[in-house]
């Protein structure tokens, strides 16, 4: 008889002990604080390089202060690629200075950007990474096939929430921008990068757009770039003639100086003279809808400045909507 009387306080003991565990589970799923987004690549495997870099470069503070920010964080396959490609055998190889600049790249402030966003159109953001007199570099994404970066870079797993920003995982490491990476990556410039390319073989413009260092040709960076669009190649009759069109190519370029937007006088004309020798200006305030006017080596000066400020290392980009001439 007293085994039968402990019996139903067994089972009641056990079923408290369940009752409980099942409690405590719930309740640790529940309070399990979320991770920054340090402490999110941190407990990613795939991850781990860029983990190693972030603390080379003390930013670590910066990624787990709070705040909204969108990080692009490359995988481990595309640090060992991008280290391979520039002849570095670790990642201690890299200079601090040029590894921070990199990792910045990655890193959009302020908001946080989920895929949707990006999806189904073009356009530009800023990183943190820097430019020509501090100015921040631009970030160009197309949403057109997926989300990608500057050309290359893209989303293999996206909108990893963070309680700082949101993760977006990409296959490539994004390098530091030249004129010609959003030369090549913007759809808007596909007939300016053809002309650079295909139809003036005998000059390597993708190549002269990419420098960030002194030439004993003279043609140095920083670049200043007035890109006609595809709108603007199709309203006239692109020359046959290499050496024309190379001329007027080069009528498109000032070297040696990064002209921004705020760089203008506000009220009035900027004149430069092109790589091509000949003075092109700017006027503010623009007409028409136009950001600014031009007036070419030609003296047309039906020519508006449509878009401002795509800032790569070493140079920046204006698009316009014709095509300049020089004399």
């Amino acid at each position: 008889m007293k085994i039968l009387r402990k019996l139903p306080l067994v089972l009641l003991m056990v079923s408290l002990f369940w009752s409980c565990s099942d409690d405590d589970d719930a309740v640790m799923v529940s309070t399990t604080p979320p991770m920054n987004i340090v402490e999110t690549a941190q407990a990613t495997s795939n991850l781990s390089i860029l983990v190693e870099a972030v603390i080379q470069t003390d930013l670590v503070g910066a990624l787990t202060s709070s705040g909204e920010r969108t990080v692009l964080a490359p995988t481990n396959e595309a640090f060992t690629d991008f280290l391979a490609a520039k002849g570095f055998n670790s990642l201690a190889e890299v200079p601090n200075d040029v590894l921070t600049q990199i990792l910045l790249n990655h890193v959009i402030d302020g908001s946080n950007i989920e895929s949707s966003a990006l999806a189904n159109s073009t356009g530009y953001t800023t990183t943190l990474a820097s430019g020509p007199n501090n100015s921040n570099l631009s970030l160009f994404w197309n949403g057109n096939n997926g989300v990608q970066f500057n050309g290359g870079a893209t989303v293999t797993t996206a909108d990893i929430s963070t309680t700082n920003g949101i993760v977006h995982i990409v296959d490539q490491v994004i390098d530091l921008p030249t004129v010609t990476t959003f030369a090549v990556a913007d759809p808007t410039f596909d007939t300016l990068q053809e002309a650079i390319t295909n139809l003036t073989p005998a000059t390597d413009f993708a190549s002269i757009l990419t420098r960030t260092e002194i030439n004993a040709d003279g043609i140095n960076p920083n670049f200043t770039v007035f890109a006609p669009t595809n709108d603007a190649f199709a309203a006239i009759t692109v020359p046959s003639d290499e050496a024309v069109l190379t001329n007027i190519l080069l009528h498109h370029v000032i070297s040696g100086v990064n002209v921004r937007s705020s760089d203008l006088n506000a009220n009035g004309d900027t004149t430069a003279q092109t790589l091509e020798g000949d003075n092109i200006t700017v006027t503010l305030p623009g007409t028409g809808g136009n950001i600014a006017d031009m007036t070419d080596g030609s003296g047309n000066n039906d020519i508006g400045i449509i878009a401002v400020d795509v800032q790569a290392l070493n140079g920046v980009i204006h698009a316009i909507d014709k095509v300049l001439l020089p004399m």
